[in-house]
Parts: C-alpha cells; sequence; structure tokens
C-alpha cells in the first residue's frame, strides 16, 4: 500500500489531474474546431501549407561544389598572404590554387553553418523547420544583467518585424485626447498609419499582397505581371498579415510559422529576386529565397540585409544605391515607387556612419529578434524595446565637439537646445515626397500603371523638411510634440507650420502641379486646390476650427510642455485620400484604403477604394465586436468622439465618403545620411537663415539677437551670402572643423 501510494496520487489528485487535463483538452478542440474556422470565415483570411519553389534539395557532390564557390574569397585571401608575390604573377597563382583546394584551407570560411550543415546532412533548406533544428531556443538579456532561455520562435512571432502592430504599451505616441496610446486598460492593437502608401497601416489587409497587370512602354502593349504590396517588406510569409496577433485571443497557425523568412535577415546571399508576389490556389502571397545558397552563408544580419527593406522607406527605390531595387524578381516584377518616404538614406555614400564600418545592429542593439527604434519618436510605430535608448548621445557624448579649440565651447553649447541631427542632416534627397495626391492618379508611361500623383518633392530646410521643438513624444498622426523653454503660446505648430505652406517657391510648385492636372481633369478647381493643398484647416467647418483650437490648449498643450525639449529636423508629409466622413473630427477623418490592382490597373481612385472596403475584415470594422473591441478607442486618439458605424458602401455606391487632403501635415524624424560637414553657423543664424525663430516660439528681440550674432563677429567667420533665400537650394559653405 506504501509503495502504490507513492507511485499513484492520491484519488482526489487524479480527479484534480483528470479535470485540467479535461480543461486543456476541450480548450485544444475548442480552438482547433471551432475557434480557428471562425475566426477564418469572420475575418475572410486564409491559413495552408506554404511551399517554395527555391527549396530544392542537393546532391553531396552540388553540396560541396557550391560550398567552394561560396568559400572561395576567404581562401584566396589567406592564400595570397601566404604566398605573397615575390614568385611571379603566373606560380603565385599555381601556389594559391594548390593551398585553396587543400583540405585545411577548404574549411577556412566566414560561413560556419557550411560546416554545420555538412556534418548534419542537412542538403535542403526548409524554412524555419531547418533553422529550429538547432536552434530552438535561444539566449536573451534578462533585466537582472544575466540571459534567460527563450523560445526562438515564439520570440520571432512576437517581434514587431513579423506582426507590426502591438497591443503593448510603449508607444511614443499620445492621443489627440491627451492619453498616452495603450498606457491605459483598455489597449488595442495598433501600428502605423501609412499616408504614404494610401492604407491604414493598421488594415494592410487590403494591400498585403497584389498581382498588378501593367502596360510598360517597353512592352509594346503587352501585359507584364507585377508585384506589389506591405508584405514585400514583411518577414511573414502568409496570405494574409498576422491577422491571429491583432486579435484578444489566438495562436499563429502552424503553416503560417513555416512562412517565416529567415534568410532576409540571416543571408549573406539573399537573392531578392526571389521576392515577388505569386499566387496559388489559396491566393496571393510572398516568395522567398529559399536556396541552399543563401540558407549556407547565414549569420548575424548585416547593414545589406536591413536595407533589402528599410532603403525602400529611407532612400526610396529610385535611389541609386537601393540594391533590392536593382532585383526586382525573376517572376512579376516588384513595382518601384516614385518618390523618397523619407529621402534619409544609410548606405556609404550618404552617411558616415556607414563609412566608418557601423553596422545597423550597432545602434539598434537587439535582444534576441526585438529590436529597439528608441525612447523618441512621432510616428505611430510599433517599438520591441521601448525603453532601450537608441541614441547619438550613447556614443558621441552630450560634448562631442573637440577639435577647434575656437569654436568647440560654442558648438557644445548648442546640444542642450539642438539635437545633432539638425546641423548634421543638411539635406534630404530632392525626390523626398512631401504632398502625394491619391486622388487624381497620373499614368506612369514607363511601369505602365497609374500612380498617385506627387505634387512636390523637395530635400531642402524650409520646403521638404522644417525645424521643431520635440521632447521625443508625438500626436496620432505624427506631429512632434515639444515646446519653447519660453513656454511661448504663439509656438502652435499644429496651427501654424504643419497647417500652411507659405514657402512662394512650394507654392507655385503646388500650383503648376495642379495646373497639369487640370489637363486630365477638366473639373478640377486649380485655386481651391492650392488653398486646400495649402492651408489643409480651409476644410474645417468653422466651428470645427474652433473645436480644434480649444482642444489643441486642453489636450495637446500639456503635452507639449511635459519634458524638456530641443529642436529637430522633421520630414514633412502630407497626402489627398478619400475619407470616411461619418468618422470626422478637428484633425481629421478616418482614412479609406485602396486596392492596389485596381488601383493602378484602372486609375479609378473611387472604384478601388469600393473594392478594398468590401474585404471581410474591413466590414467587420463597421460592425459591433470590433467597433467595441478597437474601434471606439481608435477614433478617441483620433480625436474623433466615436466610432460611426454606418458602412460607407450602399448599393454599390459610395456614400458621405470625401477626398481631403488631411488636415496637417506629419513630421517624421529624420536621424540617417548624416554629414560630417554641418551646416555652418550662419545657416540659421542670419536674417534669411533656414531656421525660423519666430515660428518656433521666440519674442522679436530674440529672434532679432539669434540673426545677428556678435560672437560670429569676433569669431571672424565668413558672412553667408544674403542673395539666397530661404528654403532655396543653395551650395552651402563647409562647416566650422569640430
Amino acid at each position: 500500500m506504501k509503495i502504490k501510494s507513492v507511485l499513484w496520487p492520491k484519488p482526489r489528485w487524479g480527479k484534480f489531474l483528470a479535470v485540467f487535463a479535461y480543461i486543456g483538452l476541450a480548450g485544444w478542440l475548442f480552438m482547433a474546431f471551432i475557434y480557428n474556422p471562425f475566426f477564418e470565415v469572420y475575418t475572410g483570411v486564409e491559413n495552408a501549407p506554404l511551399t517554395y519553389e527555391s527549396s530544392k534539395p542537393l546532391s553531396d557532390s552540388e553540396f560541396e561544389a557550391l560550398a567552394l564557390e561560396l568559400t572561395r574569397q576567404r581562401r584566396l585571401e589567406e592564400a595570397g598572404a601566404i604566398v605573397g608575390e615575390e614568385h611571379g604573377e603566373f606560380t603565385s597563382e599555381v601556389r594559391k590554387d594548390m593551398l585553396m583546394k587543400t583540405r585545411s584551407f577548404r574549411a577556412k570560411t566566414s560561413y560556419d553553418h557550411i560546416e554545420y550543415f555538412r556534418e548534419a546532412g542537412i542538403r535542403q533548406y526548409e524554412g524555419p523547420k531547418t533553422c529550429l533544428t538547432c536552434h530552438e531556443t535561444m539566449k536573451v538579456p534578462d533585466n537582472e544583467g544575466g540571459y534567460t532561455n527563450v523560445n526562438t520562435m515564439e520570440d520571432v512571432l512576437n517581434s514587431i518585424h513579423f506582426k507590426f502592430q502591438s497591443t503593448s504599451a510603449g508607444f511614443t505616441t499620445y492621443g489627440y485626447d491627451g492619453r498616452k496610446v495603450n498606457e491605459g486598460m483598455h489597449k488595442i492593437p495598433v501600428g502605423k498609419i501609412d499616408r504614404a502608401c494610401g492604407i491604414p497601416g493598421s488594415f494592410s489587409w487590403t494591400g498585403w499582397a497584389a498581382i498588378v497587370e501593367a502596360k510598360p512602354a517597353h512592352a509594346d502593349g503587352e501585359v507584364e505581371m507585377r508585384s506589389e504590396g506591405c508584405g514585400q517588406c514583411h518577414i511573414g510569409g502568409n496570405y494574409h498579415p498576422a491577422t491571429e496577433k491583432m486579435m484578444p485571443i489566438g495562436n499563429i497557425p502552424s503553416s503560417a510559422e513555416e512562412g517565416v523568412d529567415c534568410l532576409i535577415c540571416h543571408s549573406d546571399n539573399y537573392d531578392m529576386n526571389y521576392r515577388h508576389a505569386m499566387k496559388d490556389e489559396n491566393g496571393i502571397r510572398w516568395n522567398q529565397d529559399r536556396t541552399m545558397r543563401a540558407a549556407m552563408t547565414v549569420g548575424q544580419p548585416k547593414n545589406e540585409n536591413c536595407l533589402n527593406c528599410h532603403q525602400h522607406n529611407m532612400g526610396g527605390d529610385a535611389y541609386a544605391h537601393n540594391v533590392a531595387a536593382k532585383n526586382l524578381g525573376y517572376k512579376n516584377k516588384r513595382l518601384l515607387h516614385p518618390g523618397a518616404k523619407r529621402g534619409n538614406p544609410f548606405s556609404y555614400e550618404s552617411d558616415v556612419h556607414y563609412r566608418a564600418g557601423l553596422v545597423c545592429l550597432d545602434c539598434h542593439e537587439p535582444e534576441g529578434h526585438k529590436i529597439p527604434r528608441g525612447t523618441k519618436g512621432t510616428d505611430l510605430v510599433g517599438n520591441d524595446l521601448p525603453g532601450k535608448v537608441v541614441a547619438c548621445e550613447n556614443c558621441h557624448t552630450s560634448a562631442p565637439h573637440t577639435e577647434n579649440p575656437i569654436t568647440r565651447v560654442i558648438l557644445n553649447g548648442h546640444t542642450a537646445r539642438i539635437a545633432c541631427e539638425t546641423c548634421h542632416i543638411t539635406h534630404l534627397e530632392d525626390n523626398n515626397v512631401v504632398l502625394r495626391d491619391w486622388v487624381h492618379p497620373t499614368w506612369h508611361e514607363e511601369e505602365g500603371i497609374w500612380t498617385p500623383t506627387d505634387i512636390l518633392w523637395s530635400g531642402q530646410p524650409g520646403r521638404g523638411f522644417t525645424y521643431l521643438w520635440f521632447n521625443g513624444n508625438g500626436t496620432f498622426l505624427a506631429n512632434a510634440l515639444g515646446a519653447n523653454p519660453n513656454k511661448n503660446t504663439n509656438y502652435n505648430p499644429l496651427q501654424v507650420q504643419l497647417a500652411q505652406i507659405t514657402d512662394p517657391i512650394a507654392i507655385e510648385q503646388i500650383r503648376q502641379a495642379a495646373l497639369e492636372l487640370k489637363k486630365t481633369y477638366k473639373d478640377l478647381d486649380v485655386d481651391a486646390y492650392v488653398e486646400g493643398v495649402t492651408n489643409p484647416l480651409s476644410q474645417l467647418t468653422p466651428e470645427m476650427r474652433k473645436k480644434r483650437e480649444r482642444l489643441i490648449e486642453e489636450k495637446i498643450r500639456p503635452l507639449m510642455n511635459m519634458a524638456e525639449s530641443k529642436i529637430y529636423p522633421f520630414k514633412l508629409f502630407n497626402a489627398m485620400m478619400y475619407e470616411d466622413m461619418s468618422n470626422q473630427g478637428p484633425y481629421g477623418a478616418m482614412i479609406l484604403p485602396f486596392d492596389y490592382a485596381t488601383y493602378y490597373e484602372t486609375g479609378d481612385p473611387k472604384k478601388a477604394v469600393q473594392v478594398a472596403i468590401q474585404n471581410p475584415i474591413v466590414k467587420r470594422m463597421y460592425e459591433f465586436p470590433f467597433k467595441a473591441y478597437m474601434m471606439d478607442e481608435f477614433m478617441a486618439y483620433f480625436g474623433v468622439d466615436e466610432w460611426k458605424t454606418e458602412f460607407p458602401l450602399k448599393d454599390g455606391k459610395l456614400r458621405n465618403v470625401e477626398p481631403h487632403w488631411m488636415r496637417q501635415m506629419g513630421s517624421l524624424m529624420v536621424n540617417h545620411g548624416i554629414s560630417r560637414e554641418a551646416h555652418e553657423c550662419q545657416t540659421c543664424h542670419a536674417e534669411n537663415g533656414i531656421m525660423d525663430f519666430e515660428a518656433l516660439g521666440y519674442r522679436p528681440q530674440r529672434v532679432k539677437d539669434l540673426q545677428n550674432l556678435p560672437e560670429l563677429q569676433r569669431l571672424n567667420l565668413p558672412k553667408r551670402d544674403k542673395t539666397a533665400s530661404k528654403g532655396k537650394k543653395t551650395a552651402l559653405p563647409v562647416a566650422i572643423a569640430h
């Protein structure tokens, strides 16, 4: 009896464990046979096993031949260092070739996975299944200075690079109602409102993957299939974004887990030509490079890996040094996009840190697969590690100027009020898009599709970007929060810098663009169009404008004053899109998405909206469960009292839908494209300088002082050319050495 009691639990414990087992089994059955099928029907998403043509097995001889090819450069360098050139060119080459073929030299490679694969007999890469053979768990830093083991796949699935939206706190974003996003009890999935791409970014189901029929000029009227969609820059390979991560319950299905693209971040030889949209019996998704060439050259991510996706956003597709944009696809080539979202590239040619040998992860130091964005930001983008600082001061300290004994004290004195980027980003790319019109598309002959019309490009201060006070936080629509230390209420960017375009050159360019549009759109009122672009608040009723003014003082002003601010540069952006006017407030109305294929092929933006909003998950937005779960809260952040569920499509026609420019421009941080040759003092401290001290909240006498600093006279610095008008593209003198 004693033996039995030791080996077998007492009856009450047996019942207890049995109950738990039944509960667990019931939960599993519910998720597998009830919730998951219902979820797919309710949201309209598709999950199915994923296959990739590039995943092909190699024979042993093919493996060894590929290994020799991939390691040749390393072996050549090693052999050259030993042989030298003193034996003559021909003899040296023969000796190097002999050495490179020896067993010991064949083992010389920076790609250690070649040997791992050789020993493990791995001759085919099958996605995460292959990686997890060895990397099922991984060590990540904990909060106590040590490390903890985590499940690798779970670490990936909970990263922003996979799910790209978050229900957690940690955003640097405040709603127009004064509350910090997701800091309260009611947390909602939010990620990004992407006006540049023509969609509300958190709802990318309508634009995840599309195959577009294009008729480019070089094809003489023949149709070419092209790829487009958000999924090209996210590591999930499924037919839809991480929908399950958006819901309060639910797990990523195993089929979607097997679609994670490990190699796009970890391979030295990832071929972006495999990255194109593909269609099968279950829908459209994004293809991947799953070749053994890519798999055998894995390691820590390098700049090239990050820039496969991020250069599209930073330098743009037309940037001369965007490597991914030169490898558009073996099939269904990816569409190239005119205009750069930030115009702020990171490359050897454009950034001093790249030239110094730094890699992205030196600054954005990861913890497992979680990568920090930093503690500052204006736009609504998820952050894996919100408490981790990514800043110039991490390396340079708050007194970075040391070389010039005459100017270093003055320059270091600026760091309390001026961000490093303010001086060291002198310009953005010329094709930095400032104003984009999605409502009046233009035929793009080279691509053979209709594209949104970019009304204004500029990389110059005062036109393509501006200077604002910034305390590290932003509003729900990416407006920098901050205040002049004097707390002057005249500083009001939501009513001034971000709500007006006053630069005469920019206004003239906008007018010329409107005149060009009128050739296609005969009913376009040019004067009204220019007024809407340059004075977006004119789109509000007088009552709504008064409400906006009141809410800025009541809700936004305290946020502007809540922390110390510095002057930062901000890229400006606004877009004209269709909006659901049933859900409008003083800062704008709910943006409606476009169906990419319809938009690009037909040039009919209204039809593209009609198609997009018939997506099942968009329809669910207008039903009570979504209203209660997230949409009321979302609109409260947006500055709207509640979410109205009147669906904007009835009897095949849009209702209460209007085209509008957002009521204020977005102000996006720019932190790359850093130049050692910064702005010189007179670039700002002059009557015609690039910095508008009055708009920044300085009082008249202080403005005069800042424009005529006696210190500059005593330093005997060269005068800035006074013929250069503010914002005009001029050749700026080289900065003081520091």
